[in-house]
């Protein structure tokens, strides 16, 4: 049987860092999109024009408590619809749409990689299950993502589940140790924690890429469709709540080929979903795509297997 993957795009909120000249806000990705939306389009039809197969909404940084916090007044449907429509567009210049799946993100409700504000369940599974129910007839697929803390993830994984729609789990693990979720809570257990809900695949995201390797191996020893898609950053401790992405430093030594090693790292531990994450650029994607090419490897737009 041809092995095959599913191949995502990258990382948008600090490409947009790059094109954009407006100063960053704590709504970064979501207030660029507001203002400038032809710059996400283009980064949807670049990413689709490097070979990804699966394009992510700009839903990031989409929550009530977010828009309520930085945002008083707008509208979260009104965002959710922007962020379909120019990704619609970026597809569409890249004459892709028959090619790639549209998922939306399901991000971390108050703030990424600390579970110190993080909801609690009935709260985290109120609201995911709003931004499911009111995406899921135009999207594809949810990516419940940058996930830190068991609740959370154990919340957006039973929404997704109760509202009948494909998504995966990616779990954030601690730089220093991948065996740790960044709550300090195991990875193991938070594997087996949202595993009842049956999610299409697990991933490890928006972590060094040495530690998603570790983080991989962890995943799988537990039988299910799993990958991975790491960041760019030196590190992510000086970002706390409220502050803004321009904080955090790119790494030096990750270009395109650099990744690349990881990535084939991966996929001969078995992963079947790969992409990027913050700072992982469209070359980086084209290089993944490449190295598909070159070895027969099919690249698809399916999450579920």
């Amino acid at each position: 049987m041809t092995h095959q993957i599913t191949l995502l795009d990258g990382g948008l909120g600090q490409e947009l860092i790059k094109r954009s000249s407006a100063p960053p806000h704590p709504l970064w990705s979501t207030k660029v999109m507001m203002d400038e939306p032809h710059l996400v389009s283009e980064i949807h039809r670049d990413f689709c024009l490097a070979g990804a197969k699966v394009i992510c909404l700009n839903t990031y940084a989409v929550s009530r408590h977010r828009l309520n916090t930085f945002a008083p007044g707008q509208s979260l449907e009104l965002m959710l619809k922007t962020a379909h429509r120019v990704a619609n567009e970026g597809i569409s210049d890249a004459k892709r749409a028959d090619q790639v799946s549209i998922v939306a993100s399901l991000p971390p409700l108050n703030a990424s990689y600390d579970h110190t504000v993080a909801p609690d369940f009935e709260s985290a599974y109120t609201q995911y299950r709003e931004l499911v129910s009111l995406q899921k007839e135009r999207v594809d697929a949810f990516l419940l993502e940058t996930m830190s803390n068991i609740a959370e993830a154990s919340a957006g994984a039973k929404a997704i589940r109760d509202e009948a729609v494909v998504g995966a789990v990616a779990f954030t693990v601690s730089d220093s140790d991948a065996t740790l979720l960044r709550s300090g809570e195991s990875l193991e257990a938070a594997i087996e924690a949202v595993m009842p809900f049956a999610p299409a695949a697990i991933l490890i995201n928006c972590s060094i890429p040495d530690m998603v390797t570790e983080g991989l191996k962890i995943v799988a020893k537990f039988g299910v469709r799993f990958g991975g898609y790491a960041n760019g950053f030196t590190s992510v401790e000086a970002l706390v709540p409220g502050s803004t992405v321009d904080l955090l430093t790119q790494r030096k030594d990750l270009g395109p080929e650099e990744y690349l090693e990881f990535v084939k790292t991966w996929i001969d531990l078995g992963a079947e979903v790969i992409g990027g994450c913050c700072e992982i650029r469209p070359s980086h994607i084209a290089a993944i795509a490449d190295y598909c090419q070159r070895e027969g490897i099919v690249t698809t737009k399916h999450l579920s297997p």
